[in-house]
């Protein structure tokens, strides 16, 4: 599988990403600028978290009209798997392909620290090798993390399942509306979160749940290349 992580001026976790998938999942990865306007070579696209454009604007505003968004919001468009955590979770609510906003954490501190999520929907491809309700570790690192939409998009995404991480019950670090911590698009295969699996895919690092995430993205893979196969033979 190979995969694409982009890189914006001022992104800070494109190594931590890229680490992830080469090193330890030893998958095929590629940085790709925000220069770039293909991506047709690559399976899978990664936004990671950072401070693109230094935050100017709101987080992920400037990064959303650089070259290489077209083509990523092109590639959602066809149904190519789309990750973005923290900062290109925010990049992707800026582009439009995911509902809300991120706004400043209800303290307006910044937070850094190991947080208990729920997996809320377990029926992704992303999130597969996880069990509904199981409750993770992963890190988080953001000033901007508080998710917040209107009362008829909260509706929706209740409605279609579309949450698909939430902060561990009397455990919200941000103010989240409702606990979310990550969501999905309607179509399945545009995920965003603010926590970190990169930081944690080796128990070297103190935590490994963030593994199975990538993992999932690479059976899905397989399984739609193998369902090709069948539906050609």
């Amino acid at each position: 599988m190979k995969f694409a992580v982009i890189v914006f001026p001022g992104s800070n976790c494109d190594i931590d990403m890229y680490e992830a998938i080469g090193s330890v999942l030893t998958e095929e990865i590629t940085y790709v600028r925000h220069t770039k306007t293909s991506l047709d070579d690559y399976d899978a696209i990664l936004i990671p978290g950072g401070f693109s454009y230094g935050d100017y604007l709101r987080c992920g505003a400037i990064a959303r009209f650089a070259p290489i968004m077209k083509e990523v919001i092109r590639k959602a468009k066809e149904g190519v798997p789309i990750f973005g955590t923290c900062n290109g979770f925010q990049i992707l609510t800026e582009a439009g392909l995911l509902p809300g906003a991120l706004q400043r954490n209800q303290d307006l501190h910044f937070i850094c620290k190991p947080q208990r999520l729920v997996v809320e929907n377990n029926q992704t491809a992303f999130t597969h090798l996880y069990d509904k309700g199981e409750e993770i570790v992963l890190p988080i690192a953001h000033a901007e993390g508080n998710y917040y939409c209107d009362e008829q998009t909260l509706e929706t995404l209740e409605k279609n399942n579309q949450i698909v991480f939430r902060y561990a019950k009397g455990d919200n670090p941000n103010g989240s509306v409702n606990n979310i911590a990550g969501i999905i698009n309607e179509a399945g295969n545009v995920l965003g979160m603010m926590p970190h699996p990169e930081r944690a895919v080796e128990d070297l690092l103190g935590y490994s749940d963030g593994l199975r995430l990538f993992k999932a993205m690479v059976e899905a893979h397989q399984q739609k290349l193998q369902g090709a196969k069948v539906r050609e033979g």
